[in-house]
């Protein structure tokens, strides 16, 4: 298959205020490039034959891996994705990964790709269970909702058919500006989502049932226990702990 990552994003963030490097792809774990990491596993992978980056010039040397072109990035991160997915030469599902998830690892997306497999769906969603990810990187802060599953964090890679893409660009577009907003997200679903929400009774087959009664398209909510899926870079914090686990990993300590 084909994968796409998305690193148009620009640092305007809490990141800023430890490292100013224009965009938050560029931003330098153990001298590399942030990005560099995830495209070091997925280039690494067999299932996968080209990678598609989108990310402004002059961050990485495309050339360092065979399978990886470049797309140069749009205003928001949907155009990014739009402009990549029109890149691509297939009508079958790609991946899509964010820029910000170094921990990532081949285990992991294979491991999220064979879920997806066991199951007919137009698109599939990640999530990992907050025990999970306390378990592993225990000082991490990340948003959790609660499910009738459990507590869990959403996931940085999904499964999506490219034309689908297109056809909900402006849906797609509101539940990424509420991605880090479980409660708001809820309500492009309906009030008695949000209800159920709120006290913990929501389950992933209904969102399921929701989206494929409102869009009619098949969601499937794939439950991943890679933590690496579920921990993003999106504040000092975050970055500081990357930068001493990675380099304990280089250094054969991790």
């Amino acid at each position: 298959m084909e994968a796409i990552v998305l690193g148009g994003g620009r640092n305007t963030g809490a990141l800023k205020s430890v490292d100013p490097t224009p965009y938050e792809a560029g931003i330098r774990i153990n001298n590399r490039p942030m990005v560099e990491y995830i495209i070091d596993v997925l280039a690494a992978m067999e299932e996968i034959q080209r990678v598609w980056v989108v990310i402004p010039q002059g961050i990485i040397a495309p050339q360092k891996w065979a399978k990886v072109e470049t797309v140069v990035p749009g205003e928001k991160m949907l155009d990014s994705l739009v402009r990549a997915v029109q890149h691509t030469q297939t009508d079958d599902h790609v991946l899509v990964a964010a820029s910000d998830i170094p921990f990532i690892t081949k285990a992991a997306v294979r491991d999220f790709l064979d879920r997806c497999q066991r199951r007919s769906a137009d698109v599939y969603y990640s999530y990992v269970p907050k025990t999970a990810v306390r378990q592993k990187y225990p000082s991490t802060k990340r948003t959790y909702v609660r499910l009738k599953e459990g507590v869990v964090t959403g996931g940085n890679i999904l499964l999506v058919r490219p034309k689908l893409v297109l056809e909900f660009r402006n849906r797609i577009e509101q539940a990424i500006a509420l991605r880090k907003q479980p409660l708001k997200l809820c309500r492009l679903l309906g009030l008695g989502f949000m209800a159920k929400l709120l006290i913990g009774q929501l389950s992933v087959d209904e969102i399921e049932a929701r989206v494929r009664t409102i869009f009619n398209v098949q969601g499937a909510g794939i439950r991943s226990l890679y933590p690496e899926i579920g921990v993003d870079v999106d504040k000092p914090s975050d970055l500081f702990l990357a930068r001493a686990l990675l380099e304990k990993d280089q250094a054969g300590g991790w």
